[in-house]
């Protein structure tokens, strides 16, 4: 996988070969950078990059320019990979690997505010609403921060019905949520 844009544009990420992460499809990031760089200046900016696998969004969002990366992830083998993917870029002192359940970071008081957090659980994994729900009430986002949540159509209709709110976006086999909508 590669860096779409920015200061890495072109570097390849690795992922690894596990049946316990789906990697955002160059499709589905194209788009969804698409769609920031219309409401966002990365540059500065603090991001939360939870369920983060290869860390493929977060390291997008360093390569254009933001300045810091946190990301969650609860999986050894998956966060050594994502570790070597931050070393390969020389990024390690801009990121921090919270090795924890997006449920339990969620759950913990607020360290910083984040102006973008991006979310790609596994598509059927339902501890995102309460994740959600948890970022909400604990003020994790910015007064003008951005929450993008990657789901399946598959799903739509009971993360609708759990979010309160229907996809902005439907690229293929996946919607995207915002929040605040």
């Amino acid at each position: 996988m590669r860096i779409i844009s920015g200061e890495f544009k072109g570097r390849l990420i690795n992922v690894p070969k596990s049946d316990l992460i789906r990697p955002t499809t160059d499709r589905v990031r194209e788009t969804l950078f698409n769609l920031l760089n219309n409401q966002i200046d990365f540059g500065g900016i603090n991001i939360l990059d939870i369920y983060a696998g290869s860390g493929s969004l977060g390291l997008e969002c360093l390569s254009r320019g933001a300045a810091s990366v946190d990301f969650v992830e609860k999986n050894f083998v998956i966060q050594k990979n994502l570790q070597e993917n931050i070393n390969s870029l020389k990024v390690e002192e801009r990121c921090t690997i919270f090795k924890m359940e997006a449920l339990r970071f969620s759950s913990l008081p607020k360290k910083k505010e984040y102006d973008l957090i991006l979310a790609d659980p596994p598509f059927f994994k339902d501890d995102i609403y309460v994740v959600v729900k948890n970022i909400l009430e604990g003020k994790f986002l910015s007064a003008d921060g951005v929450m993008i949540i990657e789901r399946s159509k598959q799903t739509r209709n009971k993360d609708v019905s759990n979010f309160g709110v229907e996809p902005f976006k439907v690229i293929g086999d996946t919607c995207l949520f915002r929040f605040p909508f």
